[in-house]
């Protein structure tokens, strides 16, 4: 027996395609006490891992300009939804080296759309 016949897919079928280099708007639902409210998270994506869980997906920004590198299952309820802002041309599946970074040398070129 598999583990995919015993887990059912968790994966929200409404989430659009995220590849690395991407820049998306990831909103995720903050719970404080009693209350919840939607905070958007920002920044390129450098991973994206798949996997009987359903997989995930890490995005870093810079915030005051210090590097926040965040992990978001694809399967979590926590997640309203993902907008993607740009797509972006990679050459690579792990963008770890933007790491290092800063600036101008950390732009990623924008994916021209093609017409169809």
């Amino acid at each position: 027996m598999r583990i995919s016949e015993l887990v059912p897919p968790a994966v929200k079928a409404d989430f659009p395609e995220v590849n690395p280099g991407d820049t998306v708007k990831v909103h995720v639902r903050i719970i404080e006490g009693d209350k919840e409210r939607i905070q958007v998270f920002q920044g390129v994506v450098l991973r994206k891992r798949s996997g009987t869980d359903g997989g995930n997906f890490t995005v870093r920004r810079l915030s005051y300009g210090v590097g926040v590198e965040r992990i978001f299952p694809f399967a979590s309820p926590l997640i309203a939804k993902i907008e993607v802002t740009r797509r972006g041309r990679v050459r690579r599946a792990k963008l770890y080296y933007l790491r290092g970074l800063s600036g101008k040398a950390a732009r990623i070129k924008e994916e021209k759309e093609t017409a169809a």
